[in-house]
């Protein structure tokens, strides 16, 4: 007898995912989720500038929700680290020996500093740390580092006024310098924000990166100048090699603090700061700003991913 075997009928093969691609576009579909134009991105992160505004605001307002003392601990925490920086290094390790206007160079310095600090600490949860909000929404996700730049400059102008308060209790004259603390400002709130979208990104696929900036941060802090004068500092350590104190003083960081006290305070000379220290100022502002906004854009069609 012979038998019949069963043969599956003929299938009708995949389409190849270059005819889908044009089977989409025919019919005018998109990739969900897939990364806008740098252009459009823009257009897009513009449209969305007032829910920038009010997500920094709220969390600004949230942060010290629980505390009794509330809103206070904005300007009493960056205080209560000058007068233990004072006290180590003012008097402990006399490095206000041969500063004039100790006090308000160290206060000035610590303010200038908490805000970077700040800003990147917060931009490095940004993605990984709003995860729920990413996922559920479709905006475009620099908002978030962004946002979180923002909610830390609201928190320096709060403590821009206990820092006026100290100037003036401490002798320091009100200037028409201090005009130039206004663009020192808009350059650091660029700079920051870049480095907050650079840091969003990494926390975003490592979220470890958390853990380890604390450190990154200290090691950055004990070379700008927060504590100490770096060309009084320097001119110590005749041994060290002569690139050390240009490159410690063209450290963003450090060119930000110095540009604030140069402003503010009448004893700080120009003869202080690096040469073509506001060009400097301004470089890393858009190397940071340009470029840390270019580098979060390209991984956009990824956060909240995986």
């Amino acid at each position: 007898m012979s038998q019949v075997l069963d043969t599956p009928p003929p299938t009708t093969p995949a389409p190849a995912e270059a005819d889908l691609k044009v089977l989409a576009a025919r019919h005018g579909l998109a990739v969900s989720g897939a990364r806008p134009s740098l252009t459009e991105y823009v257009r897009q992160l513009w449209a969305r500038r007032h829910f920038i505004t009010a997500f920094a605001t709220a969390k600004l307002t949230a942060q010290y929700s629980q505390a009794k003392l509330g809103q206070v601990w904005q300007v009493l925490t960056p205080l209560l680290n000058a007068a233990v920086y004072y006290f180590i290094f003012g008097k402990l390790m006399g490095t206000s020996r041969g500063i004039p206007d100790f006090v308000p160079f160290l206060v000035t310095g610590v303010f200038v500093w908490t805000f970077t600090q700040s800003s990147i600490m917060a931009g490095t949860r940004a993605i990984s740390g709003n995860l729920g909000l990413v996922r559920a929404l479709h905006f475009p996700r620099a908002a978030l580092p962004i946002s979180f730049a923002l909610q830390q400059l609201q928190q320096l102008l709060f403590s821009m006024a206990a820092l006026v308060v100290i100037l003036l209790c401490f002798g320091v004259p009100v200037t028409a310098s201090w005009t130039l603390a206004v663009p020192a400002l808009v350059l650091q709130s660029v700079f920051n924000a870049g480095v907050a979208m650079i840091v969003a990104r990494m926390g975003a696929k490592t979220p470890d990166i958390a853990q380890l900036m604390p450190f990154v941060l200290r090691t950055w802090m004990y070379t700008s100048g927060v504590m100490f004068s770096i060309t009084h500092m320097m001119s110590k350590h005749h041994h060290l090699p002569s690139w050390v104190t240009p490159a410690l003083q063209a450290n963003p960081a450090a060119v930000y603090i110095d540009l604030m006290r140069f402003a503010l305070i009448d004893s700080f000379q120009a003869s202080q700061l690096p040469p073509h220290v506001w060009a400097i100022a301004t470089g890393w502002a858009l190397l940071a700003g340009v470029g840390g906004f270019i580098y979060f854009w390209k991984a956009e069609e990824t956060y909240g991913r995986g």
